[in-house]
């Protein structure tokens, strides 16, 4: 009789732990290689013809993010306009009009709190009469964005939202110099000083060829600890019993001559102390060409990445406390 009431009380015990960790992989597994095709077939096809900042095919990539944003049911951010957030840039002496897009899916216990999700959704437009469809750069970081605030909703349905109000920012003029993101740090419509993290996605369905190793399964960490150590732990302990993917810490290095730590919208977050992680698969002889096409993405990476991504996002939306900056 001892014996039964022990292992009851241990799987009372114990049966919350297995539960919580059953329901971040139940939701993670929404995310798949199949599906992240589909969306980036259409959002790095010609129709939107590379995504110039301000033309024609940065206005339907923003209306078809709007449109699967109001499809799932994710309402739009406070002081858009329909989920945008207009601005007048200055490119280059003209003044283009253009717009962020930015989502929110409120928390159910510490929404005050917000932990950004980003990723630029433009690209180079057409050039010498070729359409630059920028798959990789960055339809990659765009269509998991995508398929991560998916998995959110789909849990926050089933009564599993999380504690902390988590924005899918999806940034225009990245290619123009870090521009939307600059727009929106310098005019948050969140408080920044409530924001937990930054996690920014900007190429991430491809290989490096020139990666010495022969490990495929793997992606590169930049920023992950500049700011917060604790952040830099949570994220190498997520993989680690999540996803097992290589973390390539290779261009991190505050003497990187590549300087990525500052060429993608991440910087902008760092720069007002917010912590950041930028994921990245480095770059290829497509980066910046016509060739950068849907067809060359490796898929079923690609969702592991993003699976990796959504857990770290579940972890820091959920956990007791932000992460400690240094």
């Amino acid at each position: 009789m001892k014996n039964a009431i022990f292992t009851a009380v241990v799987l009372l015990l114990t049966t919350p732990f297995i539960w919580a960790q059953d329901t971040a992989t139940q939701f993670a597994n929404t995310i798949t290689a199949k599906e992240l095709q589909e969306q980036l077939y259409v959002y790095a096809s010609d129709y939107f013809a590379g995504r110039d900042t301000g033309k024609k095919g940065q206005k339907i990539a923003v209306d078809f993010l709007r449109q699967y944003y109001e499809n799932l049911g994710i309402p739009p951010a406070k002081g858009t306009t329909s989920y945008f957030q207009k601005m007048l840039l200055n490119i280059r002496g003209d003044l283009v009009e253009t717009e962020n897009v930015v989502a929110i899916l409120p928390g159910t216990e510490k929404k005050e709190e917000y932990l950004i999700l980003s990723a630029h959704l433009d690209h180079v437009g057409i050039q010498n009469g070729e359409v630059y469809n920028g798959a990789d750069d960055n339809g990659s970081g765009t269509v998991a964005l995508m398929e991560i605030a998916a998995a959110f909703k789909a849990a926050a349905d089933q009564g599993h939202g999380p504690k902390r109000s988590i924005i899918f920012l999806h940034m225009t003029g990245e290619e123009k110099g870090l521009l939307g993101s600059k727009y929106y740090t310098e005019h948050p419509l969140y408080p920044l000083k409530n924001t937990i993290a930054d996690l920014n996605v900007d190429m991430i369905g491809r290989l490096d060829p020139k990666r010495e190793s022969d490990n495929e399964n793997y992606i590169y960490l930049i920023g992950s600890d500049r700011l917060s150590q604790e952040l830099h732990d949570i994220s190498e302990r997520i993989n680690k019993k999540y996803t097992q993917l290589e973390l390539d810490y290779t261009f991190n290095a505050e003497d990187d001559p590549n300087r990525f730590y500052q060429r993608s919208d991440h910087y902008n977050f760092a720069k007002k102390n917010i912590p950041i992680i930028f994921y990245f698969n480095g770059t290829h002889d497509d980066y910046h060409r016509a060739t950068d096409t849907a067809d060359k993405i490796r898929y079923p990476l690609l969702e592991k990445r993003v699976k990796l991504i959504f857990h770290t996002a579940w972890e820091l939306a959920n956990r007791a406390n932000r992460p400690k900056l240094k």
